[in-house]
């Protein structure tokens, strides 16, 4: 081994984002200068926002926005402080009473963002004897959870429940304890985790389970309480995750379950322990988030409408959607360059999406990954649907028979997706 190797060396060789911006097509870091319920403006244009997480567009609700203006003016703009020490305000306890009720769990522990939670409470729980069931499209936040614990992780097949059960068969007798770990969607594919399946199977090898609702919370079931509602299965996930930072229009994040459960995580989780509080005005919004979910269920409907509505249009141009049952609708081009160019596109004619390309799926299984709030009106969705009719042509992702074949046999073989 070279002993004068610079670490810096892979800095300078590392050309892959710079490549992209030099061709003219890089998407990422585009800097929003004001925003709406739908639109954003970026370089001084108003575009259709279909990229975003805002699900129930809440961000620019006036109750909501009014709620962290009045804790800005009574408690400041931060809590400088861990909650562990300095940083715990009532209104975090407040907050973590709400979801408890809203969720139907007997405790909540609110952490700084969605991805600590992952991390902290994943990492806490897994002792060195014990073992994660992991689906392997789970989000970067599980992924690095399962790194950080120091007990072993065996990976399943994305939403497989035969590949499941075989692995749990062939490892649950090495361990001592257990963690089935996945999304309740998916936030590339917008797939449901098959949680009736998976509950069976955990139960049948005595294996604890734990739904990062992150992409759930505010979309699925009767009042956006999440996947065990969107299955009427209360109580059977043991531990629920969620963010602040999609429907509930703010940054943070949650993991809700037994007190006893959560009580060990609260003093265990060094994420939690360590890291500076919500500030008050993100605990505000979220707080109002709820009250407006509860008493204008008008937000949920739209959202539902206009998921069907872009479902069912992009369908009928020809998109591989990969059959997504929810607000995600993923759009099939496979090559990653291609995405960027297509992506590019949209953009240049008013239309804000984003790509997904390796490592988040595998080669060759480029996606456009669009999304859908309340907020859109009929006539933002009417043009991106002419939008995408256009350039999806352009670029031959629709309208030839024979890329169309192409694309559905990569579903079916990288996502486990037949299109019918």
């Amino acid at each position: 081994m070279n002993s004068t190797t610079d670490l810096f060396d892979k800095c300078l060789a590392f050309d892959d984002a710079k490549r992209v911006q030099a061709a003219g097509v890089y998407p990422f870091f585009r800097p929003i200068e004001a925003s709406s319920g739908s639109s954003v403006v970026t370089h001084g244009k108003k575009r259709v926002m279909i990229g975003s997480n805002n699900y129930l567009g809440l961000t620019h609700h006036p109750r909501v926005q009014a709620a962290a203006k009045k804790a800005i003016d009574t408690l400041g703009t931060g809590c400088t402080g861990s909650r562990f020490l300095n940083g715990n305000l009532v209104l975090h306890e407040q907050l973590e009473e709400r979801l408890s009720h809203f969720l139907g769990k007997e405790a909540c522990l609110v952490f700084s963002t969605g991805f600590l939670s992952n991390q902290g409470a994943i990492s806490s729980l897994i002792g060195r004897n014990d073992v994660i069931y992991s689906d392997r499209e789970n989000h970067a936040s599980i992924i690095e959870g399962t790194r950080v614990s120091i007990g072993d992780t065996v990976k399943f097949k994305h939403n497989n429940m035969e590949d499941l059960e075989r692995v749990m068969a062939h490892t649950r007798h090495k361990y001592e304890g257990a963690l089935l770990v996945a999304d309740g969607v998916f936030s590339m594919s917008g797939d449901i985790f098959h949680l009736p399946q998976a509950i069976e199977i955990a139960r049948k090898y005595n294996c604890r389970i734990y739904v990062d609702d992150a992409h759930s919370l505010g979309v699925l079931g009767p009042k956006g309480q999440g996947t065990e509602t969107h299955f009427k299965l209360s109580q059977s996930v043991d531990i629920v995750m969620g963010t602040f930072s999609k429907s509930f229009a703010s940054i943070g994040g949650f993991i809700a379950g037994s007190a006893d459960v959560v009580h060990y995580i609260k003093h265990k989780a060094r994420p939690f322990m360590f890291s500076a509080a919500m500030p008050p005005a993100a605990a505000a919004t979220v707080l109002e988030c709820i009250n407006v979910v509860e008493e204008e269920p008008e937000h949920l409907e739209n959202l539902w409408r206009n998921a069907r509505k872009m479902s069912k249009g992009l369908k009928s141009l020809g998109y591989n959607t990969l059959d997504s049952q929810t607000p995600i609708i993923p759009l099939l081009v496979g090559d990653d360059f291609l995405a960027f160019s297509f992506t590019q596109k949209l953009y240049e004619m008013g239309v804000f999406a984003t790509p997904v390309v390796r490592p988040a799926v595998p080669e060759g299984c480029a996606l456009i990954r669009t999304s859908y709030m309340a907020s859109h009106t009929d006539e933002d969705l009417d043009y991106v649907l002419d939008v995408l009719d256009k350039l999806g042509r352009e670029f031959e992702i629709i309208g030839n028979k024979e890329r169309e074949e192409q694309l559905a046999i990569l579903a079916e073989t990288h996502f486990g997706h037949t299109v019918a």
